[in-house]
């Protein structure tokens, strides 16, 4: 058929046809084809992208596309936030020129940033924050001149900011903490004149803060915290007259705070804590009228407080901890009538306190501890209604304690130990039913324990160690459903342990060592499921130990010594898999050592000396792999030979088997034991050679006791001589010489044998153990004692090398004393700790005698090891006499610094300060209770 035969409809649905067919051909478009191209990347397994299609002209309609309204509609805002999407971000990105808003948030991308991200020259906001991004932040996004808030937080990206970044003049948020970013902070950012917040804390960013940051002037948040900024705080802060928080927590800043900082007028939180900052605060801190919480903790500070921190009115959280401030506690405080929170606690402030505080009727947490405080508590306290934590520790307080402390305060926490308190124990401190922990330790109080406290339901702790307190244990105590800790050491109660101690279900830790409790342990402790640590030494307590109590099977540590025990220890002890330290020393258990004792795995110390245990040494205890401390079976009945398994104690530092019946030779397993610091097998019945080289350098004393034993300190091992006849004249002058012999040796032995009787009797009293690891306390009153390094430095080389215990050399002041280093002529790099004492009667021994042992014990790899201690009681002298020591009154503590912490990180290792406080503070308390939000979280970089 020919053209002109065709009809005309015909031609025109051809030409229609053809039409549809070339509008089809042009399919998605450009953008269109880039977001396909990104998608590609991604991992989208809930399908939140599936309408994404390349079949549709445009991406208008796709799942967080939106689009521009015009003629040719282009991509404007891309948001996947949210959609558990994951993957990595193409370089296609950089085709969506016309992009201002881009969000990928909350996904798990990873990867690195693309760099063609810096072709979207109009993107305003760019959001990646909480994804697995990795690299760098690529330089190109310099070109982003329209970008006003960027936001990478909780990501992984490294390296430093690059200079180009100073180019973002538009930028108002950079948002980049919890990352790893590296590297200086570029001088560029003085360019950024828009820049409102800048938050890049915990990070790795090193350096000092430049200088530029004044050119910031519009900046309100400036957060750094937790990153390892050093040098001064740079003085064109107080340029940014806009600032509301300023938040350098945790770097390495140093010198002073700027006086400048008085310019920010602004200003409502400052947190300048844990750094390296010295000197003294600022008057002009005075003017910042809007500051509402002000951090200074945990830093070098000194001098007294300006008294225009009175002038701070809208403030409610101050803290100037853990400094070297001294004087006087401001009277001006009371000024600041919204304050709720003032902590001055470990610092140098003397004198009384002030009574003006008490007019601060919205404070709900103080502390003052550790400081040199005296006089009374202010009665006033007792009126405070908005009171809920009061910490007053480690001071030189006296007189009693408010009576009505608690009739109008909800008290939470109640922490007044360590002072000199008289009086009883206040009954009203639970009155409002919110008290959680009571520790009155350490003070003078008397009387019992009132009711008001007894039946404390919310209690959780109840701390009254050291005191001079009276009656029997409480019943009610066993009623309160919170109760997990009673620490009623050291005091007098007396009477028996009631059964109703099994109704304690929640209880984890009880210690009611050191009391006159009398009569049998009651077989209902067995039913404290949650016990952890058990301390009832040093009582009178009688009869058999209960089997039951071995279903506490959540017991740690456990301390039966210094009672009448008798009987034999059940073999149910070997249930106890959590145990590390049992204490059975000084009772009158009897019988054969159980072999289930061998099953106690995790026991790092177990003392057993002291009794009537009978048979032979288990070589079951060669399974105690874990012991390290001690292993103390002395002045007991045990016969036999020693077991050859207790050479695989390798980790054992003391090993105490005098004073029993043991014979045969020191097993030569004990060759692989050479961690072994001490050891005593004296008064037995053994023979043999001493294994070579082990005990070369143990003191003979350790030894003697035992006629068949030779080598070592004892000398060769000789074989007797043979019969060889003599020359006639010779024959006689032996004859002569023995009889002179026989006359001096009758002489001597006459006076030798009354010293052996005086000598055997006193190494047979089973009072002391002759180690370096003591159970029984040191007999007071003490006048010296000393135990002297291996090393071989004395008290006057530590002397002269910290001149005298020049201020100079002191590199931490601590709870209990001053810490100073000390480099000795064998450049041995030791730390000093002086313990100076102000109190009265044998608390000086008992609290020196404290902590030798927990020093001289604990093993931990962020603990170091005690060298030696020392103590002279004398006449209190301020300059130290260095020909007589005798004179000294103080005690001193030598200790290897930093020894066990150089396998850990840089962040992780404890200062030299921290390493000594850590020691000090054996009770697992830190010092503090504190139930607020913590200034740490409460300033993290996070939304």
């Amino acid at each position: 058929m020919s053209m002109r035969k065709m009809p005309f409809g015909f031609l025109t649905g051809l030409v229609l046809v053809a039409v549809l067919l070339v509008c089809e051909s042009e399919g998605l478009n450009s953008e269109g084809q880039y977001l396909l191209q990104i998608k590609s990347r991604f991992v989208d397994k809930f399908n939140h992208l599936g309408d994404w299609n390349s079949n549709d002209s445009t991406p208008c309609g796709w799942t967080g596309v939106t689009c521009s309204y015009d003629y040719n509609p282009v991509v404007l805002y891309l948001d996947l936030n949210s959609m558990n999407l994951s993957g990595t971000l193409s370089p296609s990105i950089g085709g969506l020129v016309h992009l201002t808003y881009l969000d990928l948030s909350f996904n798990e991308f990873s990867r690195d940033i693309p760099k063609e991200i810096g072709n979207c020259s109009n993107l305003e906001v760019l959001l990646l924050k909480n994804n697995k991004l990795e690299g760098q932040i690529p330089p190109e996004l310099g070109r982003l001149s329209s970008l006003s808030i960027f936001n990478l937080c909780n990501n992984k990206i490294s390296g430093p900011f690059p200079e180009e970044i100073g180019n973002l003049s538009s930028l108002t948020q950079l948002i980049a903490y919890t990352n790893e970013l590296t590297g200086p902070i570029p001088s560029s950012f003085g360019n950024l004149r828009k820049l409102q917040f800048f938050r890049a804390g915990e990070n790795l960013i090193s350096g000092s803060l430049p200088s530029e940051i004044g050119g910031c002037l519009s900046l309100e948040y400036l957060g750094l915290a937790q990153n390892q900024l050093s040098g001064e705080i740079p003085k064109g802060i107080g340029m940014l007259r806009n600032l509301t928080d300023l938040i350098l927590w945790d770097n390495q800043l140093s010198k002073g705070v700027p006086k400048e900082l008085g310019n920010c007028t602004n200003l409502g939180t400052l947190a300048l804590y844990e750094n390296m900052l010295v000197g003294q605060i600022p008057k002009e801190l005075g003017n910042l009228a809007s500051l509402e919480r002000l951090y200074l903790y945990r830093n070098q500070l000194n001098g007294t407080i300006p008294r225009e921190i009175g002038n701070l009115s809208l403030a409610t959280e101050i803290d100037f901890s853990e400094n070297f401030l001294s004087g006087e506690i401001l009277k001006e405080f009371c000024n600041i009538r919204g304050l709720k929170l003032l902590y001055l606690f470990q610092n140098q402030f003397t004198g009384l306190i002030p009574h003006e505080l008490t007019s601060l009727t919205n404070l709900t947490k103080l502390d003052l501890s550790i400081n040199y405080l005296t006089g009374p508590i202010p009665v006033g306290f007792q009126n405070m209604t908005e009171l809920i934590m009061l910490q007053l520790f480690h001071n030189l307080l006296t007189g009693i304690i408010p009576d009505q402390l608690g009739f109008y305060s909800p008290l939470w926490v109640v922490d007044l130990s360590e002072n000199s308190l008289t009086g009883r124990i206040p009954p009203y401190l639970c009155r409002n039913s919110n008290l959680i922990l009571l520790n009155l330790g350490s003070n003078r109080l008397t009387g019992n324990i009132p009711p008001g406290v007894t039946s404390c339901k919310s209690l959780v702790q109840l701390r009254l160690v050291g005191n001079s307190l009276t009656g029997n244990l409480p019943l009610d105590m066993c009623k309160l459903v919170n109760l997990s800790t009673v620490e009623l050491d050291q005091n007098k109660f007396s009477g028996s342990i009631p059964p109703e101690i099994g109704n304690c279900r929640t209880l984890q830790r009880l210690h009611l060592s050191e009391n006159y409790f009398t009569s049998e342990l009651p077989r209902e402790i067995g039913g404290l499921s949650k016990l952890v640590t058990f301390n009832i030494s040093s009582n009178s307590l009688s009869g058999r130990i209960p089997a039951e109590l071995f279903n506490c099977n959540m017991l740690q540590r456990l301390d039966l010594s210094h009672n009448n025990f008798m009987g034999s220890l059940p073999s149910e002890i070997g249930t106890l898999s959590q145990l590390e330290l049992l204490k059975l020393s000084d009772n009158k258990l009897s019988g054969k050592i159980p072999l289930s004792l061998g099953k106690l795995l995790r026991l790092t110390e177990l003392q057993m000396g002291g009794n009537s245990f009978s048979g032979g040494i288990p070589a079951e205890l060669g399974s105690l792999s874990s012991l390290q401390i001690a292993l103390n079976l002395s002045y007991n009945n045990l016969s036999g030979e020693i077991p050859q398994t207790l050479g695989n104690l390798v980790l054992l530092e003391y090993l105490l088997l005098n004073n029993n019946h043991l014979t045969g030779e020191i097993p030569s397993s004990f060759q692989r034991q050479s961690s072994l610091l001490g050891c005593n097998f004296s008064n037995n019945e053994l023979t043999g050679p001493l294994p070579s080289q082990l005990f070369e350098n143990m003191s003979i004393s350790s030894f003697l006791g035992n006629e068949g034993l030779c080598g070592g300190p004892l000398g060769d091992c000789k074989t007797p001589p043979s019969s060889v006849s003599l020359p006639s004249d010779m024959s006689k002058k032996r004859i002569r010489l023995g009889k002179l012999v026989a006359i001096i040796s009758a002489s001597i032995g006459g006076v030798s044998l009354i010293l052996i009787v005086v000598i055997v009797y006193l190494m047979r009293r089973p009072v002391d153990i002759v180690s370096p690891v003591q159970e029984k306390p040191f007999p007071s009153p003490v006048s010296d004692i000393y135990f002297s390094p291996k090393e071989g430095f004395t008290f006057q080389d530590l002397v002269m090398a910290t001149n005298n215990f020049d201020d100079s050399f002191v590199i931490g002041r601590g709870a209990c004393g001053i810490v100073y280093r000390a480099i000795l002529s064998s450049d041995y790099i030791i730390a000093v700790k002086k313990l100076e004492s102000n109190r009265e009667g044998n608390n000086v021994d008992n609290s020196f005698r404290a902590e030798i042992l927990t020093l001289g014990k604990i093993r931990h790899r962020n603990i170091v090891r005690l060298y030696g201690f020392c103590f002279h009681q004398g006449i209190l002298d301020s300059q130290l006499d260095l020909e007589d020591e005798a004179t000294v009154s103080h005690m001193i503590s030598v200790m290897k610094i930093a020894l066990h912490c150089t396998n850990m990180s840089p962040l992780d290792r404890p200062s030299m300060r921290e390493v000594v406080l850590l020691l000090i503070d054996s009770n697992e308390r830190e010092g503090h209770f504190d139930l607020s939000s913590n200034h740490d979280t409460n300033l993290k970089d996070e939304p």
